[in-house]
């Protein structure tokens, strides 16, 4: 078993009711829509994030035409297998499409991206260039919305962007059926999601989760990997992602039981030179999506965040 798994192991206990989900109709006609989340770090070529990921990198738009590259292949295979639109969300902090290269046929999005999943008719959710959730061992760029955090849990249940939105999809009955990025990520999006389908364009080399480490020490710690051939990673992100979709008009999965409400996300976090240790904290008695709105709680902590008493603490109040 490895680490996702130990992780979601417990996650599907019990069996998904499908009659639930239906394509949705416009004037009669079935319609399939797929959300395509991206982001940067998960992407062929993109090597670290100091020379990359950042809109300061001297390589960002090399790394914007390698993304939108990627997104393109992926549009062409949904395409191909059936889908009738494709929205893109850019989910990468300062923003990494660059619209000018994208599919004629894709819409795009930017700001809010999440809130999209409630005011359209989404069918499926997929993700281009994501990167493996914090502590991740043998994943590349491996993090949970930044490299402060040691451990994002909704529910107790650990989860990074990937499981974040997957979570708050599944609340509006929205499919998870495809995946692109290293290795580690695809197993954690595998074993959250059994089923679904995955494409690995290269391959962490790390060997620890680098908890202990400081916000730039850990930043560093995971920019090892091994990389597919950029025309190579394309080539197989539009072969998965057809049959993606039509494993999905076939088959049942993507959809994962929630946990029960009320619902609190809990980010730990370490200390820099600007903040100490904390814990963030949001709530919401019904709604995934809604929690994301809501007001952060800021607790400080007096230990080392890889602390495995830090489960117990409750903290002290700062906000």
């Amino acid at each position: 078993m490895n680490q996702a798994q130990a992780i979601y192991s417990k996650v599907l206990k019990k069996p998904i009711n499908w009659t639930r989900y239906k394509h949705h109709t416009e004037n009669g006609v079935e319609q399939m829509k797929v959300y395509i989340m991206t982001d940067l770090e998960g992407v062929a070529g993109i090597m670290d994030y100091g020379n990359w990921c950042s809109e300061k990198s001297r390589y960002y738009e090399n790394a914007k035409e390698l993304l939108s590259k990627e997104i393109n292949a992926a549009v062409e295979g949904f395409l191909e297998g059936g889908a009738t639109e494709i929205l893109i969300a850019d989910g990468h902090g300062s923003g990494a499409v660059n619209p000018e290269l994208l599919h004629e046929k894709v819409e795009l999005s930017r700001y809010g991206v999440s809130l999209f999943i409630a005011k359209e008719k989404i069918d499926f959710l997929a993700f281009v260039g994501q990167h493996p959730m914090a502590g991740t061992i043998g994943g590349h760029l491996s993090h949970s919305g930044n490299f402060s955090v040691v451990e994002q849990t909704i529910n107790g249940l650990i989860v990074g962007e990937f499981g974040d939105l997957v979570l708050t999809a599944g609340q509006q009955d929205i499919r998870t059926i495809f995946a692109t990025g290293c290795e580690a990520f695809c197993g954690e999006a595998q074993a959250l999601v059994p089923g679904i389908e995955t494409v690995a364009v290269k391959r962490g080399t790390q060997t620890t989760a680098g908890n202990h480490l400081p916000k730039e020490v850990y930043r560093e710690h995971n920019k090892s990997a091994i990389h597919l051939h950029a025309a190579e990673a394309r080539k197989r992100i539009k072969a998965g992602a057809r049959k993606a979709i039509e494993r999905a008009q076939k088959e049942s999965f993507g959809l994962i039981n929630l946990p029960k409400p009320p619902y609190e996300r809990i980010r730990i976090m370490r200390g820099d030179s600007d903040y100490p240790p904390r814990i963030l904290k949001q709530r919401h008695p019904s709604s995934l999506l809604e929690m994301r709105k809501e007001p952060i709680s800021l607790y400080e902590l007096e230990i080392n965040p890889a602390d495995p008493k830090l489960r117990k603490l409750i903290g002290k109040g700062i906000a």
